[in-house]
């Protein structure tokens, strides 16, 4: 992958973050007026969206030799799996969520449910010619990085504009066809 579809990977994993933050804005608009603990939500989902994929990638590694006949293929389907998966959620019903996402504990069970898909972008990486760890860094940091800012930005984004955002943005539709265009171009790479 060329450093442009990183970054749209990157933004493409953060539209689960960016969502669940606006959604947090939302919620605490009239009761939260610091900085602590957006700050620490999305520290934290940052730090799960680079992780993940590194977990995945080391996971996988160490098998990606048997794998290489393959490789393209399991990455399409992976990509297009979860790509397709964060299109129809895009198009479900939003529910009422209950949960106070000041608290520590709410914080990283997002962090972790928001981080899923990273695991499979990091078995991905390691199908996909990511064979050390030096070239999964730049990656992993950019990951990290755009989850950070996309959850800065969706809480303050949701504190200010709230459900119109929502309605009108779907960013998960927006992720969605992002990674699929991704494993899409990973599959003609290979093919062609």
């Amino acid at each position: 992958m060329n450093l442009i579809d990183i970054i749209l990977l990157a933004v493409a994993l953060a539209m689960d973050c960016f969502t669940v933050s606006i959604v947090s804005g939302v919620i605490l608009s009239e009761k939260l007026r610091t900085l602590h603990s957006p700050l620490r939500m999305a520290i934290l989902f940052g730090l799960f969206q680079a992780l993940m994929p590194l977990i995945g990638w080391l996971g996988i590694s160490l098998f990606s030799h048997y794998l290489e006949a393959v490789d393209h293929w399991i990455a399409f389907v992976m990509l297009a799996f979860i790509g397709g998966k964060m299109i129809k959620e895009s198009f479900d019903d939003e529910e009422e969520q209950h949960f106070d996402p000041r608290r520590l504990r709410t914080q990283v069970l997002l962090a972790i449910a928001t981080s899923i898909d990273a695991l499979a972008v990091g078995i991905s990486f390691a199908c996909t010619g990511y064979n050390t760890l030096s070239q999964l860094t730049l990656p992993l940091i950019i990951i990290g990085l755009a989850s950070f800012v996309l959850s800065l930005l969706g809480y303050y984004l949701g504190r200010r504009f709230g459900k119109v955002i929502t309605r009108r943005l779907k960013p998960e539709l927006f992720g969605g066809v992002i990674l699929m265009i991704i494993g899409v171009k990973i599959l003609l790479s290979h093919l062609l």
